[in-house]
């Protein structure tokens, strides 16, 4: 019985991936071609607008457009949850000296004065934020170009003026000037008597 439930749900889900690759293979043939995108803002807002025209064209595979069984799909469906689900990327970890977080290949920077503690990396399509107990230490724009370092001017500035007082702190201190006796003063106070050479009597 098990094994026939996960034979199930190993099939469902391939057929899933299989549509999503279908979808993606359709997209590169019909809809990338000729194209040019200046961000994924930009890819979205010209695939919302050309979703239209495709779902409207009838399928020979469907023997109708997709848009006209839009309501029938909508009205199998089952009905959302109350509570929303949880989106986007979350994760918790130690912020290193470089005070760096990485998401997929990417390095955003993070506020110096949390290097060492526990921080909160959350990120979703648009926004890459840093939290350290609940007060936000970084917030970038995603960025989608693959190993690329993100750096805040202000965490630059911080950065600096911490290694410049942390280099003030570990100085050693200037030895101050003191007075060179003279080697002679010795012999005097031990009665010594010197010859003519100069040496000791």
């Amino acid at each position: 019985m098990v094994r026939k439930a996960v034979g199930q749900l190993c099939s469902f889900a391939q057929s899933r991936c299989a549509l999503v690759e279908r979808f993606h293979d359709y997209l590169e043939r019909s809809f990338l071609p000729g194209r040019s995108f200046e961000s994924p803002a930009d890819f979205n807002s010209q695939l919302s607008a050309w979703l239209p025209l495709a779902n409207g064209r009838p399928k020979r595979a469907l023997g109708c457009a997709p848009a006209a069984r839009v309501e029938a799909d909508r009205a199998a469906m089952l009905t959302l949850p109350p509570v929303a689900p949880v989106v986007g990327w979350n994760s918790t970890q130690r912020l290193p000296r470089d005070h760096y977080v990485r998401l997929d290949s990417n390095d955003y920077s993070v506020h110096p004065s949390v290097v060492g503690r526990r921080v909160e990396v959350r990120a979703d399509l648009a926004r890459v934020q840093v939290s350290c107990d609940g007060k936000i230490v970084a917030d970038h724009a995603r960025v989608w170009a693959g190993h690329q370092s993100i750096t805040d001017p202000a965490h630059l500035v911080a950065a600096k003026a911490l290694r410049r007082a942390r280099v003030e702190l570990v100085k050693p201190p200037v030895e101050a000037d003191v007075q060179v006796r003279d080697l002679a003063s010795y012999d005097t106070v031990l009665g010594l008597g010197t010859d003519l050479q100069g040496g000791v009597a």
